[in-house]
């Protein structure tokens, strides 16, 4: 797919969501709460869900779980409070009439509570996300998490991981053979931040102004001018003091509001469920471009954490074949949407059959690619190994099952819920043998765009 070539200014994307008090809070995109994807977990959050998901055969016993999830609901990053803190100060500034503009009145009498030391750590909310997953997760695999039995717990560098993982932990209670303190969580931003250490990926798309353009497009096309001119209409704003930054920014705060509090705030009153779509693809748009399909290098970058996985997984299955005992059968990894959302694009899931661009968001109303589905907050990608006994010799004794926020997936190459080991691996045959990560992220010889290069 060929990107737009003019250079875009790069774009502080914040990511998209929907108002609470409409109930449109399955559009906050990566800001969503884990409920979204899962909302029998509203009412109880030790829940396993409606209905048991498809099991293998009783003859078959789990050896291995290898998770790797997003970080718990955390708080705006300080940015994020600086861009609210602006646009809060311009209501501060101008006055409303009450009567004349209600929503700036009651804007400018909200608040402002969030301090930039918040900075992106992880929110109480956050810490009960992963202490509930872990319980479920137990319950789920009882023979797994059995006690006594080894966790390898490792996370991002960032703290709002590293707090995840030590509440994951905690989730599980005393028994298992690994102490609670966030010190025993080993850091391994090598596979959870594998982007960082991607030279092509850094300044190819990340620093790259011109690989965000579909993005500075549709900010500056019709759908975000109408939600632009509605929302300076509601606040009582000349339309040119607002931008499409300072309106995500709004949307932004009515996600927060939900996800860590859970309440409807005020910021919410301005969007309606039209809007709210608009702002979800802006949102998605730099998903794509950034994290997903938009470029090779984003989902290629992460071979490097998907080889992991099948390296773990093969060593299981050789210890199951001599008879030893399987010495990580707990394997969980906390990392980020940015870790998440790569990975999954690697493996072919979430793909539309048309790029996601800036001037096809009528068409893609029914996409695949909905970030707050895929990598909510406390995302999880859960790859269970197991082993069957069958009277068959020749039927395949290993199997494998994925789940995506505790939801199984059906594999790409048989549409199914279960898979043999062995047509998992050939499948994904060419990512595991000849996807190599250093010479993947190595930048070209020549001066290129990444327009030219990706």
């Amino acid at each position: 797919m060929a990107p737009c070539r003019a250079a875009a200014p790069l774009l502080l994307l914040l990511l998209v969501l929907r108002p609470a008090s409409a109930g449109l809070s399955g559009y906050f995109g990566t800001k969503s709460r884990y409920e979204e994807v899962n909302p029998h977990l509203v009412r109880d959050p030790l829940s396993l869900g409606p209905g048991a998901i498809e099991s293998p055969p009783v003859t078959c016993a789990p050896l291995q779980l290898r998770a790797v999830l997003r970080h718990g609901t955390r708080y705006p990053t300080a940015g994020q409070v600086r861009r609210l803190g602006e646009l809060h100060a311009r209501l501060l500034r101008r006055p409303a009439e009450p009567a004349a503009c209600p929503a700036a009145a009651a804007l400018a009498a909200w608040p402002m509570w969030y301090e930039e030391s918040l900075d992106g750590r992880l929110a109480p909310q956050g810490r009960r996300d992963m202490e509930q997953l872990a319980r479920r997760l137990a319950a789920r695999f009882p023979a797994l998490f059995a006690a006594r039995r080894r966790l390898a717990l490792a996370s991002s560098s960032k703290h709002r991981c590293l707090q995840s993982g030590a509440a994951f932990r905690r989730g599980l209670g005393p028994d298992l053979s690994l102490g609670g303190d966030e010190v025993e969580v080993q850091v391994n931003d090598s596979l959870m931040r594998f982007f960082d250490h991607c030279a092509k990926f850094v300044a190819l798309v990340e620093e790259n102004d011109a690989a965000m353009c579909q993005v500075s497009a549709f900010k500056e096309g019709p759908e975000m001018k109408k939600v632009l001119e509605k929302v300076a209409s509601a606040l009582c704003l000349p339309v040119e003091e607002l931008n499409a930054d300072l309106v995500q920014v709004a949307f932004l705060t009515c996600s927060y509001e939900l996800a860590i509090k859970n309440v409807t705030s005020p910021w919410c009153s301005l969007f309606t469920e039209e809007d709210a779509k608009v702002l979800e693809y802006l949102n998605d748009l730099k998903q794509y471009w950034k994290r997903g399909y938009g470029y090779d290098i984003n989902s290629r970058s992460s071979c490097i954490l998907f080889q992991d996985i099948f390296q773990h997984l093969d060593k299981a299955v050789e210890e199951s074949k001599s008879s030893k005992p399987i010495s990580s059968p707990l394997i969980v990894q906390v990392g980020h949407a940015e870790t998440l959302q790569p990975l999954l694009a690697l493996m072919g899931f979430f793909k539309d059959k048309e790029p996601l661009l800036a001037n096809n968001f009528a068409r893609q109303t029914h996409r695949k690619f909905r970030s707050g589905r895929i990598v909510p907050y406390a995302a999880n990608l859960v790859f269970v190994l197991y082993h069957c006994d069958h009277m068959n010799a020749s039927r395949e004794e290993y199997q494998v099952q994925m789940l995506l926020n505790e939801r199984p997936m059906s594999f790409q190459h048989s549409n199914e819920t279960i898979s043999t080991y062995a047509d998992l691996k050939d499948y994904y045959r060419d990512i595991l043998e000849n996807c190599h990560f250093k010479e993947e992220c190595e930048l070209p010889k020549v001066n290129v765009t990444a327009v030219d290069e990706l």
